[in-house]
């Protein structure tokens, strides 16, 4: 009564073999299917990426073929290469672009701090400095201030030195404030990123010691915000070399400027235009591989930090 029968469950003599001959002809199948020595080996085709590079080719082809055939004398391209005026202005756009990208710097320091500072005086003007040099163009920039006798005849101490702005505003004033109080700007939004990119522990741990704001943000804070800060700095820079070409609309004598003076003589319009493109990428490829060491040492440690992170 509710008993088992006998036998009940348990698998006969001829179901274990049965079953036992399954599994070796299972092993026997997934050794086949493992057994890869034998299948022909197929290379996968990127059709998309052979397209692509064919594309690639005949444009270049296409670009090299028009400059060769086009009405280009080389040989005043060699010409003017080392040309007395192409030379003054390359030496000017250097000029102009460390000591914009200076003022830039000192500027964007300084905005970057008034921005983190606790006082509404100092965080809203420097909200108001940022706001008003990005949010107009740098040639406009350059235009007010190369005018800007019509609105202050004379700068200085009334009744004690007084100097009339025509006089004092030269090109090259006028290009080195448009062009350093414009990327001070854009350089306090990428040191304040770099401010805030510190933890800030390192803030409590430096007041902690004695140190007060400016002092710890000297010695703490900023050394180990210029890994953050260098490769944007840098582009800035590379980017101002380029920008100097702006003041040619207010007869700042640089690299541009000089080379439309000469094709306005001799009609060698895009042989001069060519040897300022060279040299402007003669000098951006300098820059280019100084920012790669400068981010380098910046760089160092970095990497064990993280991988002990």
């Amino acid at each position: 009564m509710g008993g088992q029968l006998p036998g009940a469950g348990m698998l006969s003599a001829s179901e274990h073999h049965q079953g036992a001959a399954n599994l070796a002809a299972d092993a026997t199948n997934v050794a086949d299917i493992g057994d890869v020595s034998g299948l022909e080996r197929v290379r996968r085709r990127y059709w998309g990426r052979y397209a692509a590079s064919a594309l690639i080719v005949a444009c270049l082809g296409y670009i090299v073929l028009a400059f060769a055939r086009g009405q280009i004398e080389w040989a005043y391209v060699g010409r003017f290469f080392t040309a007395r005026s192409i030379l003054t202005g390359l030496g000017n756009t250097i000029v102009m672009t460390i000591l914009a990208m200076s003022l830039g710097i000192v500027l964007g320091v300084a905005t970057a701090v008034m921005r983190l500072s606790t006082n509404p005086v100092l965080n809203v003007a420097a909200q108001g400095y940022v706001w008003l040099f990005r949010g107009t163009p740098v040639i406009l920039q350059l235009l007010l201030w190369f005018n800007l006798a019509l609105v202050f005849p004379s700068i200085g101490i009334p009744g004690v030195a007084e100097f009339r702005t025509v006089d004092l505003m030269t090109p090259f004033l006028a290009a080195l404030l448009g062009l350093g109080i414009n990327q001070g700007a854009y350089t306090s939004e990428v040191v304040r990123a770099g401010l805030l990119s510190v933890d800030t522990g390192q803030y409590e741990a430096a007041k902690s010691i004695g140190m007060h704001r400016l002092q710890a943000l000297r010695r703490v804070i900023l050394p180990q915000a210029m890994r953050v800060i260098i490769p944007p700095i840098g582009n800035e820079l590379i980017g101002m070399v380029k920008l100097t070409s702006l003041a040619s609309v207010i007869q700042y004598a640089e690299m541009l400027h000089n080379a439309e003076n000469i094709y306005y003589a001799n009609a060698r319009v895009i042989e001069l235009l060519i040897v300022a493109g060279i040299w402007y990428l003669v000098v951006v490829t300098v820059l280019s591989l100084l920012q790669s060491r400068v981010e380098l040492r910046y760089a160092r440690g970095a990497g064990r930090a993280a991988a002990r992170k």
